[in-house]
């Protein structure tokens, strides 16, 4: 039973890593997705370097990107979910895209931010993935993997709410900024910026 946990826990990691390639070739082509990122002060190099992309107002666009699309891995990996009628659709439409890694750096889940004038106004700005196994969101500091090392170094860290801030917060320089990912902050998050300072 644990050998074919660890082998379901593999194959979901190559899911979300094949789906945060998607979503960063489609973020090329979206120029109103480009824009309001530059709006928000980020520069390109930024936005590759924590893997930003964007996925468009469709309700299976992920099918472009995986020819098993009714298969059960979507929906496990919390991308796809199923109607009553059996089905189909992606759980982020018209969003850009933020891939959310684990400790070890491996992709575990997503946040998608909404934007522009056709964001919907009842839709949550911060749309994250449902708890997975790979997902556990009281676990789970985004940034934690990139910033883990600076927060070492400086023996403190600098938490705030919202990948934006987090991703210009690394921008200017303060690599030891971390974020909470759809909840508030957990005994459990303490304990791993304890890990690594006072």
């Amino acid at each position: 039973a644990a050998q074919r946990k660890a082998e379901q826990g593999e194959s979901l990691h190559e899911v979300l890593l094949r789906a945060a390639q998607h979503y960063r070739n489609q973020l090329k082509d979206a120029p109103l997705a480009i824009a309001y990122l530059k709006k928000r002060g980020l520069s390109g190099d930024i936005a590759k370097r924590f893997g930003i992309g964007y996925v468009p107002d469709e309700w299976q666009n992920l099918a472009a990107a995986f020819s098993d699309y009714d298969g059960p891995m979507l929906a496990t990996a919390g991308l796809v979910k199923q109607k009553e009628d059996g089905k189909r659709y992606d759980v982020f439409r018209n969003r850009i895209m933020f891939p959310i890694a684990d400790t070890a750096g491996r992709i575990v889940a997503f946040s998608g931010r909404t934007f522009g004038k056709d964001a919907h106004p009842d839709a949550p700005k911060y749309l994250n993935s449902p708890e997975t196994a790979l997902f556990i969101k009281s676990r789970i500091l985004y940034g934690f993997d990139r910033a883990k090392q600076t927060i070492r170094k400086h023996n403190f860290s600098i938490l705030v709410e919202g990948q934006l801030d987090l991703i210009m917060s690394h921008q200017a320089g303060w690599a030891n900024t971390v974020a909470v990912s759809g909840t508030a902050f957990t005994n459990e998050h303490a304990a791993l910026l304890k890990r690594m300072s006072d």
